[in-house]
Order: structure tokens, then C-alpha cells, then sequence
């Protein structure tokens, strides 16, 4: 369930008013940006599995050491995108392997929903959306056995 609130105590309420058993929450980056990890935390103390969706994209070196200090935030999921290339996502990944079992799940973002033909059209693609999450997904070497 998505939390989109700019409000940390208004979060709170209605997160209070919810079953963990029920599901999983989803923090995206305005909230993260504007209550921090302490607001994770407050989440975890909750016991909510929570999805950050903060779709890491940088670097190799800086992508790997953010993924890590999310998952130090304890259990939770986050997003990285494709179109970083093979050495960030391969570095994403591996800056987990010290989490072992308790590493979260990392899930490769490939297209955005928002983005239509003519948005890829202005980067120079030439695929349709589906076609290039397609092709970015292929190409993702961490998806790999």
C-alpha cells in the first residue's frame, strides 16, 4: 500500500489504523525525502515490511554504498533501474551479499509507466516501451541464473 503523505503524524494515523498482516508499505521518495529513515524505522517498530521506492540510480560505487545503507534500515525492498547499466546493478547487488538471508529484494526497474513512445523517442529510442523494459531486462545481468 502506497503511503503518500506530507505529513508524518497524519502517515502515522492512518498507518495505526492498519494490520501489517495485511500488507506491505510502500514509502516513494517524497516521503523518504521529507521524514527520513527515522520514518522507516517507525515503520519496522510497526511491523510492516515497507517497499522503498527510491529507484537508486548513480554510479556504480554510489548506488552500492546507498542500497547498503537502506537495507541497514532493516527488512525492506527497494528499486534500481536498468537503464544504470551492468556495472550498477551488478554493484547494487553485490553491496547486499553481506545482508545474506535478511538482504532485501531488489527489483530492476526497466521503463517507467509513465513514459510513452514519444517520451523514448526524445532519448533516441526507438522502441516501444514494452519493448525496450523488454530488451533492458534481457540485458540486466543480475535477472541472470
Amino acid at each position: 500500500m502506497a503511503l503518500d503523505y506530507d505529513n508524518r503524524d497524519k502517515a502515522l494515523a492512518f498507518v495505526d489504523r492498519i494490520d501489517p498482516r495485511d500488507c506491505r508499505l510502500k514509502v516513494g521518495k517524497e516521503m523518504f525525502t521529507l521524514l527520513g529513515p527515522q520514518f522507516v524505522r517507525d515503520l519496522h517498530q510497526r511491523n510492516f515490511e515497507v517497499f522503498l521506492d527510491l529507484k537508486f540510480h548513480d554510479i556504480p560505487n554510489t548506488t552500492a554504498h546507498a542500497v547498503a545503507a537502506a537495507a541497514e534500515l532493516g527488512r525492506l525492498d527497494g528499486q534500481r533501474p536498468c537503464s544504470g547499466g551492468a556495472r550498477m546493478m551488478t554493484a547494487a547487488r553485490e553491496a547486499l551479499l553481506p545482508f545474506g538471508k535478511d538482504a532485501p529484494l531488489l527489483i530492476a526497474v526497466t521503463v517507467l509507466t509513465s513514459m510513452e513512445a514519444g517520451d523514448l523517442q526524445e532519448l533516441g529510442i526507438t522502441l516501444s516501451p514494452a519493448d525496450h523494459a523488454a530488451k533492458l531486462a534481457a540485458a540486466d545481468p543480475t535477472l541472470r541464473p
